[in-house]
């Protein structure tokens, strides 16, 4: 079966794109849930096998050859991103649906080193953006561990006349994000290091969504080091802090453990960005998220896990 004629059949980055478009034709939607949720979901009597695009490209379920349509499988073999299931096949990748707008990232389970994650986190973050960014005009906004993208592309969508750079240091992050932008129309730089290392100059605006589990195989995409898994939103703060031009701001979401009634990350950020020449306003989003990891070594005395939001503003 011949590829779509404007699918390059060596360019797999394309083939994507184009799924991208093929999927918003056919009027694909799905809102990812947690990893928690997702396991109960497809451990259901009857969720096992797909029973249409949601369950192929949401709910990562092996289908049965003929429920996808040629130029969809076309597509999926021109990405490299089908592979066995048994006597069945399944995507490689998963598509979600925000604000509008499309979102490759990584199959469930996300369970591998260079995964690229998308959940509710990426829709808390997206709205997080889009309530605190406000004018920005031509700023340079650098999004920090971009992941699949979501920060940047919503900061560029309100502010269409910034300059704005992608960082990541998974290689497959930068690439699902390269992907999401150019089907946003978003015109973006993209640079692959930790933090902002491979990032020069100042920047207007710094946004954050970095990992805050403790994670034991250390999974970037995943693992936020000690402090209860606080330990990288804190690093990443200070060195964006240090980083951002006078009016400057920095906006971090991200998660905190609360043992015994304390934030220590709420503390630390409190120390800190006054050293580096900024206010702090800061605030708790969710009380409680992710519960199940509770149960997991290094929380025994954590009360709870609450979603944040911090932004910094440079005064000097």
């Amino acid at each position: 079966m011949p590829l779509p004629q404007q699918v390059p059949r060596t360019d797999p980055d394309a083939a994507l794109l184009a799924l991208l478009g093929a999927l918003q034709g056919r009027g694909y939607h799905f809102v990812t849930p947690t990893p928690a949720t997702h396991a109960r979901v497809i451990a259901r009597p009857g969720r096992r096998v797909a029973r249409g695009l949601t369950d192929i490209f949401g709910w990562s379920v092996p289908f049965d050859a003929g429920l996808l349509d040629a130029d969809l499988l076309d597509l999926l073999i021109a990405a490299d991103m089908i592979e066995a299931a048994g006597p069945r096949q399944r995507s490689r990748c998963r598509v979600s649906t925000l604000h509008g707008r499309y979102f490759l990232h990584a199959a469930y389970p996300t369970d591998y080193r260079d995964a690229v994650f998308f959940g509710p986190d990426s829709y808390r973050f997206a709205d997080f953006v889009r309530d605190n960014l406000g004018p920005c005009g031509g700023a340079r906004i650098v999004d920090i561990g971009t992941g699949a993208g979501v920060g940047a592309i919503v900061a560029a969508g309100m502010c269409p006349q910034a300059r704005v750079t992608m960082t990541d240091i998974n290689p497959q992050a930068l690439r699902f994000a390269r992907i999401n932008a150019a089907f946003a129309g978003v015109d973006a730089e993209f640079a692959e290091g930790n933090g902002l290392s491979a990032v020069e100059g100042d920047i207007d605006v710094a946004i954050a969504n970095p990992p805050y589990i403790v994670d034991p195989e250390g999974r970037a995409y995943r693992d936020g080091g000690d402090m209860h898994g606080g330990r990288l939103s804190l690093d990443l703060a200070c060195e964006a802090a240090h980083r951002l031009s006078p009016g400057g701001r920095l906006l971090l979401y991200t998660g905190s453990a609360i043992v015994e009634g304390r934030d220590a990350l709420r503390e630390a950020l409190a120390e800190a960005m006054p050293r580096a020449g900024c206010t702090l306003t800061y605030r708790e989003l969710d009380p409680d998220v992710f519960g199940e990891e509770m149960e997991q070594p290094g929380y025994d005395d954590v009360d709870r896990i609450a979603v944040v939001g911090a932004v910094a503003t440079r005064v000097n």
